[in-house]
C-alpha cells in the first residue's frame, strides 16, 4: 500500500438464542436482552470501526520506519549468478530492481527474469552491495537501483539547503559541462529518500541541466517538523522553494520540477504557491498523486474498507477536529492538493509519465489532468511498469521521453 502495511484491530462478536419455549414474562425480558445486545453490537462495531479509521488515518501521515518484506528468497546461487525468490509482483516485473534483504541490512541489484515455475521466478543477481544474501530468507524490491551518485561515474557536491526548519542535505550534480543555468530539482516520494530519484540524473545532465537531488521535512534526512508527520505535499513545498532559492544564489535562471509519487503532489504544490515560481520552466511527474482523495479512497478500496472509514480517513486528516487522532499539527487541504480541480491554475509545461497498472497510485489523474490541459500537459502512458518502477521496467523509453520533452523547451 501507499501508506505501507497497516495492522487494524481485530473484534469477535457472539451470541446465543434459546431454542426452548419460554413464557411471554420471559420471552419480553429476552426481547429486551436482545435489543441490549443488539445495542452493544452495535456501539462496539461503531467503536471497531473508529479504531479502523484513526489507525489508517495515522497511518497515512506518520512516516513509517520499518519496511515490509514481502517477498521470499528461495534459494541463492553465487557461482551461478541467480536467485530464485516467490512470485511476489514485484518480483515478476521485467527489468533491474534495487532487491533489500535481512530488514533493511542487506542491498542487491537483480537484473533480468532466467526462468519460470507456477510459484516462482528466478533472476539474475547483477550484485550484492553489502549484506549475506546467501543468509536472505525475505526481502523486499524497489526502484531506487542506484545507492549514491558516485555509481554513476559523474562529478557531485553533498550540500546544505536551508529550510525554515533547519539545513537539508542534498547531492547537486554538474550538468555535462560544467556549470549551466539550468537547473533540475528533484523531489522523491513518499517513505523514500533521495536514492530513488538518482535514477534521473543521466538523462537531465546530458542536455545540460544541474541536477538537484534534495531531502525534505519528516523523510530521515531533513529536519523534522513539530509533529513528524506528512502533509501530503500542502506544507512539504516549501522545502522545495527553499531548494529553488538555493538554486538561484548559485547559478540557476532556469528550474525544472520534478516529482516523484507523493513528490508530484509536493512540486505542483510548488510551482502554484511559491513566490518565485515564474522561473520555473517545466515540471517532470513520475507515477504522481495528482489528486489526493482519489488516490487514498482507491487505498482504501485495496484495503476492502467500507465507504464511511473511507470517508472517515478524509475528514481526520482535513479538518482541526482530527488533530488530536493523527498527531497533525495542521490539517490537510485535500482541496489546494487536487490538480484536477485545480488545472487552470497551473501554467507552465508539464510531463507526466505514468503506468496504468501503477497499483498505488491511480493513473486515472494523470489521464484527467492531461484531458483537463491538453494545452500544456503531455501525458506518456506506461503498462507492466508499475509504481515508479517506469525506469527499471524500459530505461530506454523513460530516458527518450524525458530527453525529447527536454529539447522541446526553450
Amino acid at each position: 500500500m501507499l501508506f505501507g502495511s497497516v495492522t487494524l484491530p481485530t473484534c469477535r462478536f457472539t451470541s446465543t438464542v434459546p431454542r426452548r419455549r419460554v413464557s411471554v414474562a420471559r420471552k419480553s425480558r429476552s426481547a429486551l436482552g436482545l435489543l441490549v445486545a443488539l445495542g452493544g453490537v452495535a456501539t462496539a462495531g461503531a467503536l471497531f470501526a473508529g479504531a479502523v479509521t484513526t489507525t489508517v488515518a495515522r497511518t497515512v501521515v506518520k512516516p513509517p520506519r520499518k519496511r515490509t518484506e514481502d517477498t521470499r528468497v528461495l534459494s541463492y546461487d553465487e557461482v551461478a549468478g541467480t536467485i530464485v525468490l516467490s512470485a511476489s509482483e514485484d518480483a515478476l516485473l521485467p527489468g533491474d530492481y534495487s532487491f533489500w534483504f535481512s530488514g533493511g541490512a542487506g542491498h542487491a541489484r537483480l537484473g533480468s527474469i532466467v526462468g519460470r515455475t507456477p510459484g516462482t521466478v528466478t533472476r539474475r543477481v547483477i550484485g550484492v552491495d553489502f549484506g549475506e544474501l546467501s543468509d536472505a530468507r525475505q526481502g523486499r524490491f524497489n526502484g531506487w537501483y542506484y545507492l549514491s551518485p558516485r555509481e554513476l561515474d559523474v562529478p557531485f557536491e553533498n550540500v546544505r539547503v536551508q529550510t525554515t526548519l533547519g539545513p537539508a542535505p542534498a547531492w547537486l550534480v554538474p550538468a555535462d559541462g560544467g556549470e549551466s543555468t539550468r537547473w533540475v530539482i528533484q523531489v522523491h516520494g513518499r517513505a523514500t529518500v533521495r536514492q530513488e530519484v538518482l535514477r534521473a540524473i543521466p538523462v537531465f545532465r546530458d542536455v545540460g541541466y544541474t541536477s538537484l537531488l534534495i531531502s525534505y521535512r519528516n523523510d530521515g534526512e531533513a529536519p523534522p517538523s513539530e509533529d513528524n508527520r506528512y502533509s501530503l505535499g500542502d506544507i512539504e513545498w516549501l522545502d522545495v522553494e527553499a531548494a529553488m532559492l538555493y538554486a538561484l544564489d548559485h547559478g540557476a535562471q532556469q528550474i525544472v520540477l520534478m516529482g516523484w509519487s507523493m513528490g508530484g503532489a509536493t512540486v505542483l504544490q510548488a510551482a502554484t504557491r511559491s513566490r518565485v515560481s515564474s522561473v520555473i520552466t517545466g515540471v517532470v511527474l513520475d507515477s504522481p498523486v495528482v489528486n489526493w482523495v482519489d488516490t487514498l479512497l482507491y487505498q482504501g478500496e485495496a484495503m476492502s474498507l467500507p465507504g464511511p472509514v473511507k470517508s472517515g480517513i478524509l475528514a481526520l486528516i482535513s479538518k482541526p477536529w482530527g488533530r488530536p487522532f493523527t498527531g497533525q499539527a495542521q490539517p490537510i487541504d485535500l482541496k489546494r492538493l487536487d490538480f484536477v480541480r485545480r488545472a487552470a491554475d497551473l501554467q507552465v509545461p508539464i510531463l507526466v509519465l505514468h503506468s496504468d497498472d501503477d497499483g498505488f497510485v491511480p493513473a486515472s489523474g494523470s489521464r484527467e489532468l492531461a484531458a483537463a490541459r491538453p494545452d500544456i500537459v503531455t501525458f506518456v502512458p506506461f503498462e507492466t511498469a508499475r509504481h515508479t518502477k517506469l525506469w527499471n521496467f524500459d530505461r530506454d523509453r523513460w530516458n527518450g521521453v524525458i530527453a525529447k520533452w527536454l529539447a522541446e523547451r526553450p
